[in-house]
């Protein structure tokens, strides 16, 4: 069995991540970019589909192990009957090729150390052609081409690569695996000290741009660091996750395919990246997100890849056995394709969150939001499929509405308050007319609280928002009442689920259930606090940051009865929740949706 997935702590090098156990297995790697095909892909099936094991030949976890400082590079150390020995896991930032680097350190006396190198390109489905050549060796398979170089002798047996060797305190012993195309010419490998060297400083340099001063600031700092890992530099577009087909449910088939980059993550993010100091990261994702959304609005996607490609086929691979038994495998993710009207809404209120904090704008980016408002005035009535992506029949979804009222509102206050061209008096009454529908269809007077949709008799987390993005102020005791109930019905053991699978017959199409969601935990959070609730807020988020794993990272969700992550991970969702948490509760503004700032009411 795969270890747990909060065993895993990241590598990454700003194209693509590995995923590395405690147990000095590196078990996931796409190559050469996040939405690759994997050459290591043992997370999904066993080691056959491909590992890089680097450890004591005695075996187990490490005795511990830590980021050092403020960056990507994992220091793990075992005490062993021996001696002590460390061994330091990197990437370097991408150059001329995808560069992995691991240096086993001698720290006490002497320990038998052990590698195991079974590459497998093609998420384990293809074993490479292997050959020395010169100093390196060299596995070629199709366009992909990996050489290793190591001073330890390597042999081969049954289809993969060995050594054994012993280290002794104050050795330093370099592993260093470079990526290239097979068809072209040789590029350079990394020096493995140089390249520590270069790595260190590289995050150094970009974490001492931080702004955060609040009480949690290792944790943000930890927060950031992934957001940042999680970032196709190319094209500043930000992953959902590092991984795909992780379950919501272990065994289950709620497994998808998070490599690519949402539209809806963008508001959050930017907040997250603005009020921390990262405007050249902001400017990066906002301008990733105006290429992405450029063309016809009616063809809008809510998703794409990294270099903001607009097809993402869903296929399953059948020769892989899943995580914990959990199947399909899925590559490709075929919600890209859904209707979600909350999209739209998303992509306006992140260029005007933008605008808000000053940062240069053009006008070929309010001729596209112009272009969108277009879109949503002959369509926001129509029923979507949601932000959850369900797969049962689209509905009228009371947060879609929520955020297409969003994106008028906000178009109304650009016109307003930065002096553009708009016919600012037909977006005031589309903006009322949307209002007025939610208030009407979508809220349910005798529970006193705003339903997933309408005539729904279940919730959605998503309602959390609503004073998050000026629908309705905090204070509004239809508000209040919706938090109550979304914290009553949809909480379990503490944190909260997106919402009822099983309410009002099957609402998402598919069978089993999820844990918990761990960025609607956050929005619980911060809705506490909004309404002043301060002391449950901090509660609930120290309650969160408990379940990071001992590396600080958080995946999509939680098992609360197997008391295990599940889902995706790095998730840049909770991870972005954990830094705009952190920031209210700290007293800084979480944006220009932020609770208190457009509290309106139609």
């Amino acid at each position: 069995m795969a270890p747990p997935i909060e065993d895993y702590a990241l590598l990454g090098d700003l194209h693509t991540a590995a995923l590395l156990s405690r147990d000095g297995a590196i078990d996931w790697l796409c190559l050469p970019r996040f939405d690759s095909p994997a050459c290591f892909a043992a997370l999904l099936h066993d080691e056959q589909a491909g590992t890089w094991r680097l450890a004591p030949a005695s075996g187990g976890p490490a005795t511990r192990r830590s980021y050092r400082g403020d960056s990507l590079i994992m220091s793990s150390e075992w005490d062993t009957a021996g001696g002590t020995v460390r061994v330091l896991d990197f990437m370097p930032p991408r150059g001329e090729a995808a560069d992995v680097v691991r240096i086993v350190e001698g720290v006490t006396g002497r320990v038998p150390m052990r590698m195991l190198l079974r590459l497998r390109f093609d998420y384990g489905s293809v074993t490479p052609w292997v050959r020395r050549e010169d100093d390196e060796l060299v596995a070629v398979a199709g366009p992909d081409v990996i050489r290793v170089r190591t001073p330890v002798p390597l042999r081969g047996e049954d289809l993969a690569t060995h050594a054994e060797f012993t280290v002794a305190a104050g050795d330093r012993i370099p592993f260093v695996l470079t990526h290239g195309a097979s068809y072209r010419p040789r590029p350079k490998s990394a020096d493995a000290e140089t390249a520590l060297a270069d790595t260190e400083r590289f995050w150094a340099d970009w974490i001492g741009r931080c702004r955060y001063t609040g009480p949690w600031q290792a944790e943000v700092r930890r927060a950031l660091i992934t957001l940042k890992a999680l970032t196709y530099a190319p094209t500043g577009g930000i992953l959902a996750a590092a991984t795909t087909s992780l379950p919501e449910q272990l065994g289950g088939e709620r497994n998808w395919d998070y490599r690519y980059c949402w539209l809806r993550d963008a508001t959050f993010t930017l907040q997250a990246l603005i009020g921390t100091g990262y405007h050249d990261e902001a400017r990066a994702w906002r301008e990733w997100l105006v290429r992405a959304a450029a063309g016809d609005p009616a063809g809008l996607r809510i998703m794409y890849g990294p270099d903001g490609t607009r097809r993402l086929p869903e296929a399953t691979l059948d020769w892989l056995s899943g995580y914990e038994g959990s199947t399909p495998v899925r590559v490709g993710n075929a919600a890209a394709g859904q209707f979600q009207l909350d999209v739209w809404g998303e992509v306006l209120d992140g260029l005007h969150l933008v605008r808000e904090a000053g940062l240069p704008t053009s006008h070929p980016a309010w001729d596209l939001q112009r272009g969108l408002l277009d879109f949503l005035e002959g369509q926001w009535d129509q029923p979507d499929n949601s932000l959850w992506e369900v797969r049962g029949p689209r509905r009228h979804f009371v947060h879609s509405k929520v955020m297409a009222w969003a994106g008028v509102d906000r178009a109304v206050h650009t016109v307003q308050d930065h002096g553009l061209d708009g016919p600012a008096d037909r977006w005031r009454a589309l903006r009322a007319k949307i209002h007025q529908d939610v208030c009407t269809h979508g809220y349910d007077a005798d529970r006193n609280t705003f339903t997933q949709f309408y005539g729904s008799r279940g919730l959605d987390a998503a309602l959390l928002l609503i004073p998050r993005v000026g629908f309705l102020p905090a204070d509004d005791p239809r508000v209040r009442g919706t938090v109550d109930a979304v914290r009553a019905e949809l909480a379990h053991g503490g944190f909260v689920r997106r919402y009822d699978a099983d309410a009002d017959g099957g609402v998402d199409g598919l069978p089993g259930g999820e844990g918990s969601f761990l960025a609607c935990s956050f929005w619980l959070a911060d809705a506490l606090n909004a309404t002043g609730r301060t002391a449950e807020a901090r509660g609930l988020f120290e309650q969160l940051l408990g379940l990071r794993n001992d590396v600080g990272l958080l995946s999509e969700e939680y098992d609360t009865e197997a008391r295990r992550q599940v889902g995706n991970t790095p998730q840049a969702f909770s991870m972005v929740g954990l830094v705009n948490t952190a920031r209210a509760l700290s007293g800084s503004d979480t944006g220009t949706n932020a609770p208190g700032r457009h509290q309106r009411a139609g």
